[in-house]
């Protein structure tokens, strides 16, 4: 599911700050790691298993956010015939991390990086993350090569995984990217980014698939108090996020065609959730024609018009409900698909930052090769969906906390004020309480008054925003 990203600026002593601070202690958020688990990254670092074959001539290249340095993915594009060529290598973490050890208990401990706005809490550690095993410019790095075939449609051809030695040439960013596709001075690779990103988003409308273009908010501290401001993600954040998914794809057809795999699975909404959504489009006012459908809706969506960003943020709701299936033995299981991707599809290319992937990977170079899975991740199969999802309960509750602090802060000078909401949620046994979602800010909060409306548009006043508490209520005006 996409997650609310959050980024803050302030000094440490601000309310805003401390209350982050302690978040961070409430939820038990790994601090440092163990000197064992250090100890090992350090000398991995040193002496990392590396691979044979050599592609230190492609030239790759990243994009990712400017600050990032624990750098997962790195690309290069290529016409191949009537079609095109995607190479994607990703970060070989299984090259550093030795099964069973202290490092390797202590990622299976954290499961993911966790985001905070003000700094995160790694997976693995920086001497790894962003450092030995991240595929930083001009270094020589272990991967999992992904070379795939797409025809002229841009659907898959053929799709192979290997280990190799890879060197990026390049970090780039998302703006950078965008400008010199916008202004034609992208040379290929980087100029076939666009080519194959639409082609690749033709084809998820085609199939009924859906991507969330959820704006990322900045919480920035003025002499006043706060001030919320929002990124809206770029056509290359698009076009960059359809290789990874074609990866996810090509890697779980390899795994569902081998017997055995970890697939990132979801079921599609129940009828009511869509009902709601629905309530809440009409209370925004944004159309939603009956014969429009949930996909085709988002798509029309405009992420810099604050109605829109409120839709969207609400709209990542029915994506809950998505979660890790293991299969083995060629039994496979009832369900095979994500509905947001509207195929199947697996986590395998942030290997960095999350658990599952390192264990995705191993599985399809065993399958490439025709081979069984290593034991290591045979034997740690079976566990791997509850710790991924014991990870994400942690890393929602972190979003979770982190938005209401985020937003508490945004309002707590505005006590009193009134603004244009819509009522997106009320209890079931307590029809007085419910949640309501600004049209702008895009703010969230509860709102206690009766009756409440569900999913109509309610003039409401601010009556509590207190960063410590996390808390932000309304009435109705």
């Amino acid at each position: 599911m996409p997650r609310r990203h959050i980024r803050v600026t302030g000094a440490p002593e601000t309310p805003l700050r401390a209350a982050l601070t302690a978040l961070r202690t409430e939820l038990g958020a790994p601090g440092d790691f163990p000197p064992e688990a250090l100890a090992e990254a350090e000398s991995a670092a040193r002496q990392p298993t590396l691979p044979s074959y050599d592609a230190t001539d492609i030239p790759f290249l990243t994009i990712d956010p400017p600050a990032s340095t624990d750098l997962d993915q790195a690309l290069h594009l290529s016409r191949q015939g009537a079609g095109y060529r995607v190479r994607y290598a990703i970060a070989d973490v299984a090259a550093f991390v030795v099964p069973g050890g202290a490092l390797d208990a202590e990622a299976h401990r954290r499961v993911n990086t966790l985001y905070f706005p003000d700094g995160k809490v790694p997976l693995h550690p920086a001497v790894l993350s962003e450092g030995a095993a991240s595929l930083l410019p001009g270094r020589i790095r272990p991967a999992a090569l992904w070379t795939i075939d797409l025809d002229a449609d841009g659907r898959t051809v053929t799709a192979d995984v290997r280990r190799a030695l890879v060197r990026s040439r390049a970090k780039l960013d998302y703006a950078g990217v965008q400008r010199r596709i916008d202004d034609g001075t992208a040379e290929e690779p980087l100029g076939l980014l666009p080519v194959v990103g639409k082609l690749r988003e033709g084809l998820e409308v085609e199939r009924g698939g859906i991507s969330l273009d959820a704006p990322e908010q900045e919480i920035v501290e003025r002499d006043d108090g706060y001030e919320l401001t929002y990124r809206a993600p770029l056509p290359a954040d698009g076009w960059n996020a359809q290789l990874s998914l074609l990866t996810g794809m090509a890697a779980a057809d390899l795994m569902l065609a081998s017997g055995t795999g970890v697939l990132r699975t979801l079921p599609a909404a129940p009828d009511g959730a869509v009902g709601r959504l629905r309530r809440t489009a009409h209370a925004l006012r944004i159309d939603w024609p009956h014969h429009v459908s949930y996909a085709q809706l988002v798509r029309s969506l405009d992420p810099h018009e604050p109605r829109h960003a409120a839709f969207l943020q609400e709209c990542t709701t029915l994506l809950r409900g998505a979660g890790y299936t293991v299969f083995r033995d060629g039994k496979l299981p009832d369900i095979t698909t994500h509905a947001a991707v509207a195929a199947a599809y697996t986590h395998c290319t942030a290997p960095l930052r999350r658990l599952a992937d390192r264990y995705a990977t191993e599985l399809c170079l065993a399958a490439v090769a025709d081979e069984p899975p290593p034991g290591w991740v045979l034997a740690a199969l079976d566990a791997l969906p509850e710790e991924m999802a014991e990870g994400g309960r942690r890393a929602n509750a972190v979003e979770r906390g982190c938005v209401d602090i985020a937003e508490a802060a945004l309002l707590e000078d505005r006590l009193g004020e009134v603004f244009d909401g819509c009522v997106v949620d009320v209890e079931e046994r307590r029809p007085s309480v419910g949640t309501v979602q600004l049209e702008s800010p895009a703010v969230i909060g509860r709102i206690d008054g009766d009756p409440l409306p569900l999913g109509e548009r309610l003039r409401v006043r601010l009556t509590q925003a207190d960063p410590a508490t996390r808390k932000v209520r309304f009435a109705p005006a």
